[in-house]
Order: C-alpha cells, then sequence, then structure tokens
C-alpha cells in the first residue's frame, strides 16, 4: 500500500489513458498533488474529472498541456510549472508510442522524439526543481523490448519511421530510456533525486492503437490491465524498498538486469550529449 502523499507534487505524463491515468488515480487517492501533463487537452480534462469522481476530496489534479514531439511545447510546459513556485517530488516519464510510423515536429523519428527527446528535455528544465525538492524521484517508463536492440545508431534517429509497425523504432527508444536513466542518475548522484526505469509488462493501453492489427491480435492475450501495468511505477516512485537506490530497472517491482547495450556508459554519455545539443536553444 502506498504511504499518506499529503504535501507531495507529482507530474505524470501521457496520464490520460492507461497506465498514465491508473498512476495519477493511485497516486492523487493518497492525497498528492498530480499535474496530468498530455498532449490533448480536452482528453486531459475529460480524464481528470474521471478520476476527480474516484478519489472525490483526495488529493489535487491538474492539466498540464505538454506535447513532447514539440520541443517549443515541452518547453512551455517545464516553464508553466515552474512558475507555479510548487516542489516537485515526482516526475514520471510514462507517455510512449508503440506501432505508429513517422516524425515529430521537432525532427525526430516518432518514438525516439516521444520517449526519449521529449522526456529528455522536460526532465532537464526540471531539475533544478527536482533538486530543491529533495528527496525526489524521476521514474522512467522503458520496456524489455529494449533487448532486442543489438546496435545502436544516432544516424537514425532524424529519420522517419522505416520498419514495419514501428517496432524496430520503439525498441530503439526504449533503449534510450535506460541509457537516459543511467547517465541522468550519474548527473544527480548525491543530490536527493533518485532515478528510476522499469518495464511495466505488456499492458492493454492506447500505446498500442496504432500497432497492426495482426500484432495486436498476437499480444493481446497476454496483456495486462492498466491498474497492473501501473503497480511497477508506483513502486518506484513511493516505496521506501528502493529509496536508496539509483539508475537501476525494475519489473514486477523487483529489479530486473537490462541488457548489456543498456549497461554501456560510453553509449548513455554518448546519447545525453547527443540530446544536450539536440535540445540546445
Amino acid at each position: 500500500m502506498i504511504q499518506d502523499l499529503r504535501g507531495r507534487v507529482a507530474i505524470v505524463t501521457g496520464a490520460n489513458t492507461g497506465i498514465g491515468k491508473e498512476t495519477s488515480t493511485a497516486l492523487a487517492l493518497r492525497g498528492a498533488h498530480v499535474f496530468m501533463a498530455c498532449r490533448s487537452q480536452g482528453k486531459a480534462e475529460k480524464a481528470r474529472q474521471e478520476i476527480q469522481e474516484v478519489i472525490g476530496g483526495q488529493g489535487r489534479l491538474e492539466v498540464l498541456p505538454l506535447d513532447l514531439g514539440d520541443l517549443e511545447s515541452v518547453r512551455l510546459a517545464a516553464q508553466q510549472f515552474i512558475n507555479r513556485g510548487l516542489p516537485l517530488h515526482m516526475l514520471i516519464c510514462n507517455a510512449g508510442l508503440a506501432g505508429q510510423k513517422g516524425i515529430t515536429r521537432s525532427g525526430f523519428e516518432l518514438a525516439f522524439g516521444t520517449c526519449h527527446i521529449g522526456h529528455f528535455l522536460f526532465t532537464r528544465l526540471l531539475m533544478d526543481t527536482l533538486r530543491a525538492s529533495a528527496p525526489a524521484r524521476v521514474v522512467v517508463v522503458s520496456s524489455k523490448a529494449h533487448r532486442h536492440v543489438k546496435d545502436f545508431s544516432l544516424e537514425q534517429v532524424r529519420q522517419p519511421t522505416r520498419s514495419t509497425g514501428g517496432i524496430r523504432e520503439y525498441a530503439h527508444a526504449k533503449l534510450a530510456n535506460l541509457l537516459f536513466v543511467s547517465e541522468l542518475s550519474h548527473q544527480l548522484e548525491g543530490s536527493g533525486v533518485n532515478v528510476y526505469a522499469l518495464h511495466p509488462g505488456i499492458v492493454a493501453s492506447d500505446v498500442w492503437r496504432s500497432a497492426p492489427a495482426l500484432l495486436r491480435g498476437i499480444i493481446k492475450p497476454f496483456m495486462m490491465t492498466p491498474e497492473q501495468g501501473a503497480a511497477t511505477s508506483l513502486w518506484c516512485a513511493t516505496s521506501a524498498d528502493c529509496a536508496q537506490e539509483s539508475g537501476l530497472y525494475y519489473e514486477d517491482c523487483k529489479r530486473s538486469q537490462t541488457s548489456t547495450l543498456a549497461r554501456n556508459r560510453q553509449l548513455a554519455q554518448e546519447l545525453w550529449d547527443y540530446s544536450e545539443r539536440c535540445t540546445a536553444r
């Protein structure tokens, strides 16, 4: 059971559906002030109202407009939050997509730009707030799909999605999430801000809405509910059991092992430097 979170402030990206919505509900139920950072304000507001009906007078929910594929939107969302003068105790980078093809408004392959670059910039812009709010946590939803990547190339990330169903690019984006967490944990070492990556399970959520019908049919029998999928995110964000850990990867609310490539410190530093250059103004 999650402890009392009154007085704690959280941002959850992709909070209007699936794991993000369940995560927001659970945090608010225990008294947290939750910012639902979403691309569609209409869908986010509808979800906020639905959650409010569930939680009653517990917690507080607000919508924060955020399009992770548009770096100007990311900058604006971060500044809007900073302008509130609030602490930030939990940043949950949950938003993602799978099975979609294209390129973001900011010129990155769709999955990489949304899952990694957008979250990278958003987190960087909020790092001072996180440090000032310590103890605080950054939780990044990755995937065991990262294990399918055998060779990570930054040359691909400025090109539109090429693989059938976008699955190869999705795996690369989820590997980028892990490399980001690895390097971020070093950047924040000693600050009181801990960083976590996780595989939520194969969850029946809108992240798969654009995947090929054949793929959805194959994986559907093995899917978890969004509530089950949110369990590890919530554990990483709130559990005392992992309060002294940082830079690690979790499945089923326990530590797990990443691929060898995900543990490559040089690659993590290269991705960090590349991401910094790409998001610099």
